[in-house]
């Protein structure tokens, strides 16, 4: 049994569908990022995941996401709330903006270690967490407000208080963005060495395909609301299955030599409620036929494990 599966889902916004007919899952220990550029529907897939989206106006049109075999879109307020922490936690991208910048880091832990066990809200076990996520003299560094952390030691200390629930889904929403190279790098590494100690999986959002390349076990691409790619990272980057993969490979900064030339994907993401009808890419695509503009292509599987929505790339 997968440890995420998120089968048929569909999630409008004041009856404005923004994803649709979305399909991913993951095991334990898995890495996966999720890729596209913004209003492609990955934040908000990430959130759906906790249900963290307010209900209305998001409704889940259908469906099912299930964490261990459970559907959270059929729990209730108070089952669901048992998932969050415990099963599946979240870093997002702004630690300073997710912190009270009123008290202290150790107290703010000891608040996330509460939501595990009363017994595990303790200055020993604080120390221990800020220990655990490469962070120098814990002791003194937990009485210490946010503004006395640098932006790479934030983006720890929100790793440990994700961790302190011990769940078994990390969500990652851009956690790197606001970091320098060096810091990424050491962020990056942090979350594989978390990763091999822990089991744990983690669901990465990020638009930085250096990243994905480096980091991912495998990669969802997702465009106007639909995974229209999804495979092994390493058969993702040597043979796309779709042009949009293959634009986004194209036009990013970190997988080029200094003498290759960017090439700019044209034209913009359509919004929601504003989808082309056939292929939703088609009118950015330098290789679509006129029957994109009517067909709706299927994700079909090209190699194993490996499937894309393009006819036209096999």
């Amino acid at each position: 049994m997968a440890l995420l599966d998120i089968h048929n889902l569909s999630i409008h916004a004041r009856g404005v569908p923004i994803v649709q007919g979305l399909n991913l899952q993951m095991d334990d220990g898995e890495i996966v990022c999720l890729v596209g550029e913004s209003g492609s529907g990955k934040s908000v897939t990430a959130l759906s995941i906790a249900r963290l989206l307010p209900e209305p106006p998001i409704e889940f049109a259908q469906g099912e996401i299930r964490i261990q075999g459970q559907n959270v879109l059929s729990m209730s307020k108070r089952e669901i709330r048992k998932v969050r922490g415990s099963l599946v936690n979240y870093i997002f991208q702004e630690p300073g903006a997710a912190l009270n910048p009123v008290y202290t880091i150790g107290s703010q832990i000891k608040e996330s270690l509460a939501m595990k066990s009363a017994s595990l809200a303790n200055n020993a076990e604080v120390v221990k967490r800020l220990a655990s996520v490469g962070i120098a003299d814990p002791e003194s560094r937990a009485n210490q407000y946010p503004h006395e952390f640098s932006g790479g030691m934030l983006q720890r200390v929100m790793i440990a208080m994700a961790l302190a629930t011990q769940p078994r889904l990390l969500v990652a929403d851009e956690p790197t963005t606001a970091l320098d190279v060096t810091l990424q790098a050491q962020i990056l590494e942090l979350l594989q060495e978390l990763r091999f100690k822990r089991n744990l999986a983690i669901l990465m959002i990020t638009h930085n395909l250096g990243i994905v390349e480096e980091f991912a076990d495998r990669v969802a691409v997702m465009y106007a609301g639909q995974i229209v790619e999804t495979g092994p990272t390493a058969a993702i980057f040597s043979n796309p299955r779709h042009p949009y993969t293959r634009a986004l490979i194209d036009s990013s900064p970190t997988l080029h030599g200094e003498s290759e030339r960017m090439v700019d994907i044209p034209g913009s993401p359509p919004s929601p409620g504003s989808w082309p009808s056939g292929c939703r890419f088609h009118p950015r695509c330098s290789i679509a036929k006129q029957s994109c503009q009517s067909t709706v292509p299927g994700l079909v599987e090209r190699a194993p494990g490996h499937s894309g929505r393009c006819p036209y790339m096999i």
